[in-house]
């Protein structure tokens, strides 16, 4: 999933970006709030982490901007301003949550991972698609009831795949939502990481479960359900 984190404050915002990128996340940043919407308004977001108090243009206006343009990014305020009316304020003008700091990671980790989930209707943290089950609270993955070991890049693609159960994604959808580093989205390392994946959830006597539409993309399923 794709996050993007607008936070003046340089060692927070850089303290928030490494504990999201090895929780797995693809991340982006903006240290003020003219650079926010500037990603926000350029890229797709699952969640947005948005300080109140930023140079350029404050947050309550971006929020504002973000929801009168539709972004249908969930927004997670994250503030200083801890007041009933400021908490109030941010809700009526679209943030979908509200922290306060200062804050432990592990609870603004735990909103993040919530929003996800309501962004794509989840109302477990467990997903299931036929034997597979994916754990999007511990990050761990069975199938059969035996646990499948993945790297942070095999679980991430394989996170949104679940999310997206009852549609194909294509490869941009993918590269969008997952990938956090530099390489062509011409180049084959989203074949490459579905090839992976398949490996370690497809052996010997497994039906498949990752199933390739050409020109399309790629749709998580049991077979019947897929073709």
């Amino acid at each position: 999933m794709r996050i993007l984190v607008v936070e003046d404050y340089q060692p927070l915002r850089e303290s928030v970006v490494q504990g999201l990128r090895e929780a797995g996340y693809a991340v982006d940043e903006a240290a003020n709030g003219r650079e926010g919407l500037w990603h926000a308004q350029s890229g797709e977001h699952d969640v947005i982490i948005l300080d109140l108090m930023l140079p350029q243009v404050d947050g309550l206006t971006v929020l504002k901007t973000l929801r009168q343009k539709q972004c249908a990014s969930h927004i997670l305020v994250l503030t200083a301003k801890d007041t009933p009316a400021d908490k109030v304020q941010g809700l009526d003008l679209g943030a979908d949550d509200y922290l306060v700091k200062p804050f432990v990671f592990a609870e603004l980790l735990a909103r993040v991972k919530a929003l996800v989930r309501r962004k794509y209707e989840a109302k477990s943290t467990v997903l299931r698609i036929a034997d597979l089950e994916v754990d999007t609270a511990r990050r761990t993955v069975r199938r059969g009831g035996v646990s499948v070991d993945l790297s942070g890049r095999e679980y991430a693609l394989l996170e949104y795949l679940a999310f997206n159960t009852d549609r194909i994604v294509s490869r941009t959808d993918i590269w969008q939502h997952v990938y956090d580093f530099n390489a062509s989205l011409e180049s084959n390392v989203v074949d490459v990481y579905v090839g992976l994946l398949r490996k370690k959830l497809e052996g010997p006597g497994r039906p498949r479960l990752i199933h390739t539409r050409r020109g399309q993309g790629y749709k998580l399923g049991p077979a019947s359900e897929a073709e």
